[in-house]
């Protein structure tokens, strides 16, 4: 039990943390907690195996909160996607605007206008009395954020289908739009 503890334990905890520090989801996410806990249970074995109380306990509240994790991500928060879909759908089908959830924006891939994938979206800026969205921040490149090129895209000629942030722009005009350092935005 012990070898096989040593090497599960360390496989599945450097797994899971680049699933869970990866941030592609709440699904994916849920799916990192469940290689943690794979993870902590594999450490909480080798540490009974070799006799380290510490090691054992730890682990032990480690299942724990991982499991608390699971069920962040793929309890709660899969139910709440789940009905930000069903009242988006649900909108498609009686008058007046479609609804979209808001949180696709900050994980939506954003199109050109001939469908293209031009990068995808990380966050948007809102008025505060309005609500009205000014701009969405587009990533484009790199990998994991890292490398990635950060562009301010003006709401105005974008609209979201199916998830996605749908612009007017052509591919080519992407690569004009003000680019962005990561900690300063424009305030309009």
């Amino acid at each position: 039990m012990e070898q096989i503890a040593s090497y599960i334990a360390p496989i599945a905890t450097t797994i899971a943390a680049l699933i869970v520090a990866s941030n592609l989801g709440s699904r994916i996410t849920g799916f990192g907690f469940i290689v943690f806990t794979v993870g902590s249970i594999g450490w909480a074995a080798l540490g009974l195996a070799t006799g380290q109380p510490n090691l054992l306990w730890q682990n032990v509240l480690l299942t724990l909160l991982n499991l608390f994790g699971i069920w962040r991500w793929l309890g709660r928060q899969a139910r709440i996607e789940r009905g930000g879909e069903a009242a988006a759908e649900q909108s498609h089908h009686r008058s007046g605007e479609n609804l979209f959830p808001v949180s696709a924006l900050t994980k939506g891939q954003v199109l050109a206008r001939d469908g293209t994938d031009i990068g995808r979206c990380v966050d948007a800026m809102a008025g505060c009395l309005t609500g009205r969205l000014a701009y969405v921040v587009v990533s484009e490149g790199g990998v994991g954020g890292v490398g990635e090129t950060l562009r301010r895209l003006p709401w105005q000629g974008c609209h979201v289908a199916d998830d996605r942030v749908q612009t007017s722009m052509e591919v080519g005009q992407l690569r004009h739009l003000e680019e962005l350092e990561p900690d300063r935005w424009p305030a309009r």
